[in-house]
C-alpha cells in the first residue's frame, strides 16, 4: 500500500448486526511505513437507501438517507510511521429500517473513515458494513388474529362446444407469522363441470416494489406445496402447511423507496385461476390469548348544563358502564295548512277614515216592516275569513255604549251607511254596484 500499510475498522467484539437504539463501537487502525500530512481523519455512520432500473446496477437513480453521523479524530498536522488506534462510537436511532439487499437495490449501513490529505496528495478511506434488524410486533398490526380468506369464480371453455366453473376458496389461519413458523393453508374446490381440474398449488410470494419514476415490481416464489386436483361435478378440500423461511421484514408505511410485502398465492394449473391472501413477516409471534386492537370509541354525548339525565342505580354503581339512552324518534309532521292566502273581509281602511281609531264597534239590521225591535247580530256571521273574529259585547252597558256609538257616526258620517235595497225592484232589475252605492 506505500506509505499507509494497514487502514481498518474493526467493531467491538466482531459484532456485525444491530438492532434500533443500539451503539456501535469500534476502532480505526492505521499502521504507516512512514509520515504523512493529513488536514483531518474522520469516522462516518450512515443508513442509506438507493434504487435502480437496471439490475445489480450501482449507479442508483433515486436514494433515501435514514441518518449521518461523522466525528473528527485528528486534526490537521503529520501523522507519523508506526501503528496508531483511533476508537469511536455511534447511536443508531430507533426509526432505522430493516438491512435490505435486492437486485434493483439496498438499505444498507455502513461505519467510513477518511484522511484527507493536502492538495496534490493521495486521500485514503475505507468502509465496513454491519446489518440492522428492526423489530415488528405483529400483535400491534390491526385484525392479525383474523384468517386471511379470499374466494373466486372461473368459467372456462373445453372441447370447444363445452362450459363449465370452478369456485376456489382458500384461506390461512392467521396474517402474520415470524421465521420457522408454519402457515396453515387450507382450499376449497368446486368443479362444476365434467372435466377435471389440475393440481392445486400454494406459494409463499415475495413482492419488492423499486419506486422510481417508474416502479419496478420483482416478484418472486419463497417456498410452495402443490396438491391433487378435483373430478369433474365434485368437491375437494385441501390442507396444507408452510414453513416460513428466515425473510426480511414487510413494510408497515409505503413512504419508503423499498417496499416489501408478502402474501399466499393459492392457484389451479388448470383452468387457470388463482386468489391471494396477503400476510405480514414480523419479528414478534403472534400471541392467540392477546386481544385485538380495539377500534376508538366515540365520546358520549354531554347534557346540556342545568339539565340532569337520569339514571338507574345499577348505572349509578358502575361507572365504566355508559348510560342507556332512550330511543330516538322522530317529531310527527306538523298539518300542512290549506291555503296561506287570507282575503280581506271588509272593504280597505282607506275608503273609511272615520273608523281607522275605532277598536271595537257593532253592526246592527236596519228594522224589518213587520218587526216591532232591533236585533244586535254578531260580525262573526259576515265574517268568511278564516280565523277572523270580533270580541263580543259582554254586558248591556257595553252594548248601549255601542249603540250610541253607531247612531254618533251614522249622524256624523252618512256616506258611510248602507244603501237600502227595500225600495230596488230586484230580482228583476240589478242591485248597484260596490262603487255605485257610495255615490247614492
Amino acid at each position: 500500500m506505500g506509505k499507509v500499510q494497514e487502514f481498518e475498522i474493526t467493531f467491538n467484539n466482531n459484532k456485525t448486526a444491530y438492532s434500533p437504539g443500539e451503539s456501535v463501537s469500534g476502532t480505526l487502525k492505521i499502521s504507516l511505513a512512514q509520515s504523512i500530512p493529513c488536514k483531518a481523519i474522520k469516522v462516518n455512520c450512515q443508513g442509506v437507501c438507493g434504487v435502480t432500473s437496471k439490475a445489480h446496477d450501482t449507479d442508483w437513480m433515486e436514494e433515501e438517507q435514514y441518518f449521518s453521523s461523522s466525528v473528527s479524530i485528528a486534526d490537521k498536522g503529520t501523522l507519523k510511521e508506526g501503528e496508531h488506534s483511533f476508537p469511536f462510537m455511534f447511536l443508531l436511532p430507533a426509526t432505522a429500517p430493516t438491512s435490505f439487499e435486492g437486485h434493483y437495490g439496498s438499505i444498507m449501513f455502513r461505519v467510513r473513515a477518511f484522511i484527507d490529505t493536502p492538495r496534490f496528495a493521495k486521500d485514503y478511506k475505507v468502509e465496513k458494513p454491519f446489518s440492522m434488524s428492526n423489530n415488528i410486533n405483529l400483535n400491534e398490526v390491526p385484525q392479525i388474529h383474523e384468517p386471511s380468506s379470499s374466494s373466486v369464480t372461473k368459467n372456462f371453455s373445453y372441447m370447444l362446444v363445452k362450459n363449465g366453473t370452478v369456485v376456489l376458496k382458500a384461506k390461512s389461519d392467521l396474517r402474520g407469522y415470524i421465521a420457522g413458523q408454519i402457515i396453515k393453508v387450507y382450499a376449497e374446490i368446486e368443479n362444476k363441470s365434467d372435466k377435471s381440474t389440475g393440481h392445486v398449488v400454494a406459494s409463499l410470494m415475495q413482492k419488492v416494489t423499486y419506486n422510481t419514476k417508474k416502479p419496478t415490481i420483482d416478484l418472486r416464489a419463497v417456498a410452495e406445496v402443490e396438491g391433487p386436483g378435483v373430478k369433474g361435478g365434485n368437491k375437494g378440500e385441501w390442507k396444507e402447511q408452510i414453513i416460513v423461511p428466515s425473510l426480511p421484514l414487510s413494510s408497515l408505511t409505503s413512504e419508503n423507496l423499498i417496499e416489501i410485502n408478502y402474501y399466499i398465492q393459492v392457484s389451479l394449473k388448470y383452468p387457470e385461476v388463482s386468489l391471494t391472501l396477503p400476510i405480514y413477516i414480523g419479528s414478534v409471534a403472534v400471541d392467540p390469548t392477546r386481544a385485538c386492537p380495539s377500534r376508538a370509541i366515540p365520546p358520549m354525548p354531554v347534557p346540556r348544563s342545568g339539565s340532569t339525565p337520569a339514571t338507574s342505580p345499577a348505572a349509578a354503581t358502575t361507572d365504566s358502564a355508559p348510560p342507556i339512552l332512550p330511543p330516538r324518534t322522530n317529531p310527527k309532521p306538523k298539518p300542512r295548512p290549506r291555503s296561506t292566502y287570507l282575503p280581506p273581509s271588509a272593504p280597505p281602511a282607506e275608503l273609511y277614515p272615520q273608523l281607522s281609531n275605532t277598536t271595537e264597534y257593532n253592526m246592527e239590521i236596519p228594522k224589518s216592516p213587520d218587526s216591532g225591535h232591533q236585533t244586535a247580530v254578531s260580525p262573526n256571521a259576515f265574517s268568511y275569513a278564516p280565523g277572523l273574529s270580533f270580541r263580543q259585547a259582554q254586558n248591556s252597558n257595553n252594548t248601549s255604549q255601542n249603540r250610541e256609538r253607531s247612531q254618533t257616526l251614522s249622524t256624523s258620517s252618512p256616506a258611510i251607511q248602507p244603501p237600502d235595497y227595500r225600495t230596488s225592484p230586484y230580482p228583476h232589475e240589478p242591485p248597484p254596484s260596490y262603487n255605485d252605492s257610495f255615490t247614492t
